[in-house]
């Protein structure tokens, strides 16, 4: 049997992540304190971070003179966790209008309907900064739960749209017309044929929904839209919004203004989230390759 190198390769890079999540922050190597050291004194003279890659800086450092791989590697159990937060939220709910609007009509059926035209309307990333920039979400104590919500919300309709359509499907089977014939129970129907059939499919969007996600807030990294956030004031009047977050792609807002003088601070984060965008990709196509054998 030909070997699917595609879910071999996404398998690997995911457990990888996993790897790097899980133990990372216990390796000998990775400072999990993230001490700050802005000067260094050498038999040489004085050094000032940012420390470019070197034997003791193996990535570099940032700004605060923090090595740049723990960073990374401490916040790889914040990225994955809110780009699993997310998608198992948006899923929790698409799955749920989908089941409700199963027959195509009703008001479930319009709402998932409506959900889906009005963010299908901009690109995600319009509505995500839009969205999380207005000014109760921005300056709310819990902006970070928030902005799982939201995020998740955003996309609901496409998913939810998807997961009808593979749920009606579904029901024009002979087995599950025999079963509402018969008068089985809706959660019945659900866990007995709509979940186990569409299963294969759902796992494969969820995979590559995975990696819309990560895109999607590596780009809000970029435009400097923080997860998580708090406002240091400078002078009477005025202040700056700071990111409290480890998460790689909100790192990226605050390394935009170090490409030139230290291209590493913006270049890893932003090669760890590209990373974790591949594995997702391609892990959902080595997985939709693999049902599809099986379907075969």
């Amino acid at each position: 049997m030909k070997r699917n190198w595609t879910l071999i390769l996404g398998s690997s890079f995911f457990i990888i992540l996993v790897l790097i999540t899980l133990i990372g922050p216990y390796l000998p190597f990775i400072d999990n304190v993230l001490e700050s050291k802005r000067i260094i004194f050498t038999d040489s003279g004085v050094l000032t971070a940012p420390y470019e890659p070197s034997r003791d800086f193996l990535l570099g450092s940032d700004k605060e003179g923090r090595d740049l791989l723990s960073i990374i590697v401490v916040g790889a159990r914040e990225t994955l966790g809110l780009i699993l937060a997310v998608a198992a939220l948006r899923y929790a709910i698409a799955i749920l209008l989908a089941v409700l609007s199963v027959n195509k009509k009703g008001p479930f059926h319009w709402i998932l309907q409506g959900w889906n035209q009005i963010f299908s309307a901009l690109p995600v990333i319009f509505s995500a900064i839009i969205l999380l920039s207005l000014p109760i979400i921005f300056f709310h104590e819990h902006r970070f739960f928030w902005a799982i919500a939201i995020l998740a919300a955003i996309e609901v309709g496409r998913v939810g749209t998807i997961l009808q359509s593979h749920f009606h499907m579904i029901k024009k089977t002979p087995y599950v017309e025999a079963g509402i014939t018969v008068g089985v129970s809706p959660f019945t129907l659900f866990t007995t044929y709509y979940l186990p059939n569409a299963l294969p499919d759902l796992v494969v969007q969820f995979f590559l929904d995975m990696g819309r996600i990560a895109l999607l807030i590596g780009q809000l990294g970029i435009f400097s839209i923080f997860i998580t956030q708090q406002f240091v004031q400078l002078n009477y009047g005025s202040g700056i919004i700071e990111n409290t977050s480890l998460n790689w792609a909100t790192m990226l807002g605050q390394a935009r203004g170090d490409l030139l003088r230290a291209f590493w601070i913006p270049f890893f984060p932003a090669l760890a989230l590209a990373f974790t965008v591949l594995t997702f990709n391609v892990l959902g196509e080595g997985l939709r390759k693999h049902f599809h054998r099986l379907e075969a």
